[in-house]
């Protein structure tokens, strides 16, 4: 017999969600359920005293087995020997014994679970325990989370946004990073943590958008702004939600806010490659400002404003995005790769560093390079040291673009270049390397990845002498080896590139 042939006379399991704390809230299955168990199973903290019982009080009947699941911790410290995890873990073994007892004797066990029982909740510590040998129904309830936001009467999400949801209990820069990258959340298991909690809104920029739901539609409810409320008079069950930013009141109007720019890297290609921090900017932001062709990795969002531009206007676009920011404008300008090399961040700064715009806040978000990506992709090339260098001259002479190729590969760095060829700049490829060909082996490996992290990415690697220039276009970065730099055929058929740390000595 497998798990599921049940032998006949057991009785059957039930996880029944009550929902947040109302009985009116709980389900018409839930109910009649209750009614009918001949056992009713709770847990409770040591006091005794059990919300979940206290919910369901008024579907009980006479002469049901009530039995009560009592904590031996909650948050305090325990001398067991397998310490807080060990003591939960004798615990719920122990108390999935006890309802096996009534199962095998085939009477049907309800366990109460305030919310939903899937839902970060007890019952599924005997759920894990007892579905596989006993006949197992779990009824859904109305989470905490749902009722916080009926209560708040906010929407948590709408259109294509992201909710997401996080336990308080995780460390600060854990719940920071999600906090900034979503769009929604809500935060539960406060009380304790709640400090933590809000130094993570704090720190994400979200801490002004958060509301405090405490007890809903319990009695003794209270819903606050989160940054009014005192941490010392936080319980454990009250919940911190950030709701729909496109259901947030619109009754300022922009020019009464404090206006900013965020140059904001994209990293080399899709969401796979962007920060936390990155994508939070991105979905904050009143005005969306960039190259076209960038702006189409970013989500359209309700509510945002889109200012595409042509490559070639980096100044008109800076200076455009600073006057969005004076009229109170929350204005992210969009780069690919990272922002501060050979992008954006330099124009806006440029722009920013002289009147009328000296008094714009400017921030700059950082991005996965397209260097960096491509080594990934190739092995470790970049192990040592390295120099990074643009050969397009349209901003600065072909003269100084061979200076610095000299100087580097004389110096034997690994290189990094940027921009190696377009449509109207064809040359710079051959000429890049016939100069470093007088100081680097023929044989040197040359990394040429083309669309990194994109729908048309290759990566291959080629000897120094044989790099075609028809071959290479602005799509392109070329990552040239040091005299050291090993390209080596694995034994699974692979090819990786890597640069030792260590250098020989003189």
């Amino acid at each position: 017999m497998t798990d599921r042939q049940i032998a006949a006379g057991t009785g059957r399991l039930y996880g029944v969600g009550l929902g947040p704390g109302d009985p009116d809230l709980m389900t018409v299955r839930a109910a009649a359920l209750i009614g009918k168990a001949d056992v009713v199973a709770y847990h409770s903290a040591r006091h005794g005293r059990s919300i979940a019982r206290s919910i369901a009080a008024r579907y009980l009947r006479e002469g049901q087995i009530e039995e009560p699941l009592v904590y031996p911790v909650t948050t305090e410290t325990t001398d067991h020997p397998g310490g807080y995890r060990g003591a939960l873990d004798e615990f719920y073994e122990e108390a999935a014994a006890r309802l096996a007892v009534h199962l095998d004797a085939g009477r049907d066990v309800v366990v109460l679970a305030e919310g939903d029982p899937m839902f970060y909740g007890s019952y599924m510590h005997m759920h894990k325990r007892l579905a596989h040998r006993y006949p197992t129904e779990v009824v859904p309830g109305v989470t905490s989370v749902s009722a916080a936001a009926a209560r708040l009467g906010r929407p948590l999400v709408e259109a294509e946004e992201v909710l997401t949801i996080l336990p308080g209990t995780l460390p600060e820069e854990e719940l920071t990073a999600r906090l900034a990258a979503t769009d929604s959340a809500a935060i539960l298991k406060l009380g304790r943590t709640f400090p933590t909690v809000r130094r993570a809104l704090e720190r994400s920029g979200r801490l002004a958008d958060a509301q405090f739901v405490e007890r809903a539609t319990m009695a003794g409810e209270r819903m606050a702004p989160l940054a009014e409320v005192d941490p010392e008079s936080v319980p454990y069950f009250s919940v911190a939600i950030l709701p729909s930013r496109i259901g947030l009141p619109t009754d300022e109007a922009p020019s009464s806010k404090e206006g900013q720019v965020v140059v904001v890297g994209l990293g080399p290609a899709g969401p796979l490659w962007l920060t936390p921090e990155a994508r939070g900017e991105l979905a904050a932001a009143d005005d969306l400002v960039g190259y076209t062709t960038y702006l189409d990795r970013v989500p359209v969002r309700p509510g945002q404003q889109r200012h595409g531009s042509d490559n070639k206007v980096e100044a008109e676009r800076a200076e455009f995005a600073l006057d969005l920011a004076r009229r109170g404008r929350r204005v992210a300008v969009v780069s690919s790769g990272d922002p501060g090399v050979f992008a954006m961040a330099t124009a806006v700064l440029e722009a920013a560093c002289a009147d009328p715009y000296r008094e714009v806040p400017v921030r700059i978000v950082p991005g996965m390079t397209a260097a960096h990506a491509a080594a990934s992709r190739a092995g470790a090339p970049l192990g040592h040291d390295y120099a990074v260098v643009s050969l397009s001259d349209r901003l600065k002479p072909w003269s100084a673009v061979a200076t610095r190729l000299r100087a580097a590969a004389s110096a034997d760095l690994v290189l990094a270049l940027y921009n190696p060829g377009s449509r109207s700049r064809t040359t710079q490829v051959g000429l890049a390397r016939d100069l470093l060909l007088e100081h680097r082996a023929p044989d040197t490996p040359v990394v040429l990845a083309r669309d990194v992290g994109g729908p048309t990415e290759r990566v291959r690697t080629v000897r120094l002498a044989d790099l075609d220039p028809a071959e290479v276009d602005m799509r392109t970065i070329l990552l040239i080896g040091s005299s050291q730099t090993q390209a080596v055929r694995r034994g699974d058929g692979t090819e990786v590139v890597w640069t030792p740390r260590r250098y020989p000595e003189d």
